[in-house]
Formats: structure tokens, sequence, C-alpha cells
């Protein structure tokens, strides 16, 4: 173990399978300290959340109070904020932590162009890092990268993004930032070549600025995969990513807890900090 101190970490989520899953891999990491498990799960209020992830006792009670968490965690210094939690409380929760000078790495999809734009600007005023992460796993960045080849060749393509039933939003955010990857390559794709009639609404999925389809399946069973199809005449090339298991996740979980201590703004997709 170096001398250098260890990272203090807030986990925000603590309580869902994302969230111990990340309590259980900062709890083996040598450099990264948990120092607080933020949930909104009344039931597990004030219990121990390395008895509950399953690492054995870490003395973090959870709780649900996450500006008071946050506090601790700014006089502790240089401090990360790991949010997986509701797209539906996401800005006003990172925002907090930006302004607390709590770095955020925000892994929960499900936020708005807008709001991106506006918790960069917040970051870059207040000189404080923050990471917003789609996906935090390497093999998705690797077929984004091929994907970018691909998309040199083939006019067509459409993605098809498959998670469990428990994601509160569609399409993910790895299948939104893979679309507008692909428009780094080409302004447009899918030529239209027939005027198409949905006789089922959505059926097509939806459409994006750059005129790639994208179709969201959600079904238990199911923990994070996604599909990019390529068509030209004669021949279809596919690539394709399946998360089976959410540890797939915790090297760019911790990738991310280290990168962004440096940094003095917002950078979106680990492909920034690769």
């Amino acid at each position: 173990m170096s001398n250098q101190p260890q990272i203090p970490v807030v986990v925000n989520g603590a309580m869902g399978r994302m969230g111990r899953e990340i309590v259980n891999a900062i709890a083996a990491a040598d450099d990264i300290k948990l120092v607080g498990a933020v949930d909104r799960k009344s039931e597990a209020i004030g219990e121990d959340i390395g008895e509950i992830a399953g690492c054995g006792p870490l003395e973090i009670p959870v709780t649900d109070d996450l500006e008071a968490t946050l506090v601790m965690a700014q006089s502790e210094g240089n401090a990360v904020m790991v949010d997986v939690t509701h797209p539906a409380k996401i800005y006003e929760q990172v925002r907090a932590a930006i302004a607390y000078g709590v770095r955020p790495v925000v892994g929960t999809t499900g936020l708005s162009p807008e709001q991106i734009i506006n918790l960069a600007e917040f970051a870059e005023k207040a000189s404080v890092g923050c990471l917003i992460i789609p996906n935090f796993a390497i093999g998705v960045i690797l077929m984004q990268q091929a994907a970018l080849k691909a998309a040199e060749y083939f006019d067509h393509v459409e993605i098809i993004e498959l998670h469990h039933n428990r994601k509160a939003d569609a399409p993910s955010g790895t299948a939104v930032k893979t679309a507008q990857m692909l428009q780094e390559v080409k302004p447009s794709f899918n030529p239209p070549q027939v005027d198409e009639t949905e006789t089922l609404q959505g059926a097509r999925g939806g459409t994006t600025e750059e005129g790639i389809n994208i179709h969201s399946v959600r079904l238990p069973g199911l923990v994070a995969h996604q599909e990019i199809m390529f068509g030209a005449a004669g021949q279809v090339y596919t690539l394709r990513h399946d998360a089976m298991d959410r540890v797939c996740f915790m090297p760019g979980v911790l990738l991310s807890i280290r990168k962004v201590l440096p940094l003095k703004s917002l950078l979106y997709g680990l492909d920034k900090i690769l």
C-alpha cells in the first residue's frame, strides 16, 4: 500500500445492486475508502453498508441524508461521490455535490442534453471535476471504437439495447452516446428507401437526430447489452457487448474515481479518461 492518502468516496444509491457492487469494489481497493453510503430505502437506515453488501463490517451506516453526507465528505478533502440513483433526482444531486466541492462520478443515465450543459457550466465555474459515464465497461468503449471505423463504410445502422426491467430510462445512455459518436464520422445515416408506415406506433424504435433508430428491450434476466448493426447490399455487420455481471463495471468505476480528482470541469464518457 502506498503512502498516498486514500480517496474518500460517498456512494449515493448504495443499496441498489450496482451500489452494493461498488461498495465491495471500494472495500477491496487500497487507495480508496468509503466514507458515506446514501440511500432512500428506509428499512436499511442505520445498518452497516458493508454487512448489507456482503464484504463485512465497514462501520459506515446507511443514511438518507445526502446533504449531511456531502458536508462530511467535504471536510475529508478531495472527496468523490459515485451516484447510481434514479434519473428523476440525479440533476439536483450532482449539482449539490459540485456545490460542496465533492467530485461527482455519475453512473446514472437519463440526464437531458440541456442538464448536462448546465452541469458542465456549473462544474467549470466551481473548478470541480465531474465525470458522467453512461457505461463503465471497458468492452463497450472497444465496441464503440469499432463502430466508428465501420461507419466509414456503412450508411445504414441501427442500435438495439437490452437491459433489466428495473431500468427507468429508455433509450440507454450508452445507446445515445454511441449514436452521438457515429455522427462524428457522418452527419446522417439511413437514407430513406421507402415511405415507412408504422401499423403499431413505435415499432421502428426511436430515431435520433442522426437518423439512427434505437430499439430498447426491458426484460428480467438481462443486465446490460447492446448491438450495433450495420447493413449494406448482401451483408450485415454486427457488434455486440454483453454485461452478464455488474462486476465488469468495477474497473471503470475505480478508474473514474481516481481520474476525476485532478479535473476542473465535466467530461462525458469513459473514453475521455482512458
